[in-house]
């Protein structure tokens, strides 16, 4: 019996070597960070990795038990680069568990194989984050339903206009954001774990970096709960888009799911601007504290919303004034639709060309010559003769 053969092992700090153990080192260090709290000298700073920070405590009259909310500071930073491992972590399992083995079943090319490497991370991340953000929406729209809260609803859409206004925000809100930052700036490093191809690390980085800057933006300038309302319906029509180009992948027939997702595409767009013209074009104009107060958290001043116009190109529109606000939607909006158009030009043209038929091409045989006639008719050395071209039989004569 011959011997088996062993895998070399890439040396120690290679390339190969962070790829392949980069999981295994991650996990040690978040399980290292873990332990911290077990100590007392180490317990201070391991919980400001782990936990959310900047707990306050209000009283209020109306209610016998007191309300806890929570802002943002440099604290979380640290809980976001320990959430940022964590999500390293799943996003090995995922892909080492399920996806490698759907790939290995279904034998697809090396451009097929990334897509559906990044279709099914991606897939996996929106329905949890759509099934999370739509159960914040409903939690926190009960409790401003409630009578005597901090902030009442005072007109059709002040419902959106008060959210945003209220700086201070709650636990899930708050634990949302981090970990929705923490993901993105995890993708990051995975464009070199996973070995992505150059031809894909442009398009990757555009929409990782507006996913980055939009959220950043939202938690940062106190538009969580506004920011929230339009990741939801965004979040599921990329759910929808990615979960349908898993099965194009498995099978090539079924294309439904990219018909639902257009139409639910055009109709998040038209949520996203109507939403930001009623929040920024005339909800936050007629809004009492419209000055810039950093302790305070408020950032409703004309000069920071003219500031957000040129970072926001794709979930968040923020504007200067109503006739600015409108025009910036208008082009935005209209260069996202631009670009979905001849996306979906591009596929009709695709799908015209396969469905015509062939002309069919007469193929008019030429006449054999002479020397290829001889040929075919010598087979083995002996002459071969058709009925047409048998020479006659001669007559014997009779004497």
């Amino acid at each position: 019996m011959g011997l088996r053969k062993k895998n070399k092992s890439p040396p120690v700090l290679s390339h190969e070597f962070v790829i392949q153990n980069h999981a295994d080192a991650v996990s040690s260090l978040s399980m290292g960070l873990l332990l911290g709290l077990m100590f007392e000298v180490t317990a201070k700073y391991a919980i400001m990795f782990i936990t959310v920070q900047y707990n306050v405590t209000y009283t209020i009259d109306d209610r016998p038990e007191p309300v806890h909310f929570y802002e943002y500071g440099p604290k979380d930073m640290a809980t976001i680069f320990f959430y940022m491992l964590i999500a390293i972590i799943l996003h090995a399992v995922i892909q080492e568990y399920v996806l490698d083995k759907i790939n290995r079943r279904l034998h697809l090319s090396k451009t097929k194989h990334s897509k559906f490497n990044e279709s099914g991370q991606l897939a996996f991340f929106y329905l949890f984050s759509f099934v999370w953000g739509a159960s914040i929406l409903s939690a926190v729209r009960r409790i401003h339903n409630k009578p005597n809260f901090v902030v009442e609803r005072l007109s059709t859409f002040s419902y959106v206009v008060s959210v945003v206004l209220f700086c201070f925000i709650c636990f899930q809100v708050k634990f949302f954001y981090i970990c929705q930052i923490a993901y993105w700036l995890h993708a990051l490093p995975e464009l070199y774990f996973q070995k992505v191809r150059k031809e894909d690390i442009p398009r990757q980085l555009h929409y990782i970096c507006l996913y980055i800057t939009h959220i950043s933006g939202a938690y940062i300038l106190n538009f969580q709960r506004l920011g929230l309302i339009l990741l939801v319906p965004h979040y599921l029509v990329e759910l929808i888009f990615h979960a349908s180009r898993l099965f194009y992948f498995s099978n090539e027939n079924k294309q439904k799911g990219f018909t639902l997702w257009a139409l639910l595409f055009v109709m998040a767009r038209l949520l996203t601007l109507t939403l930001s013209v009623l929040t920024f074009g005339f909800g936050l104009t007629r809004a009492e504290n419209s000055g810039f107060s950093i302790a305070e958290g408020n950032f409703n001043i004309l000069t920071v919303r003219f500031a957000i116009i040129t970072v926001c190109k794709l979930l968040f529109n923020f504007k200067l004034t109503r006739i600015s606000c409108l025009a910036a939607i208008c082009l935005t909006q209209a260069w996202m639709m631009w670009k979905f158009i001849n996306f979906q030009l591009k596929k009709w043209r695709e799908h015209t060309q396969n469905q015509i038929p062939k002309k069919k091409t007469n193929t008019t045989r030429s006449k054999p010559s002479k020397k290829e006639l001889n040929k075919a008719n010598f087979v083995n050395g002996a002459v071969k003769f058709e009925e047409s071209t048998s020479p006659r039989k001669r007559k014997s004569k009779v004497l």
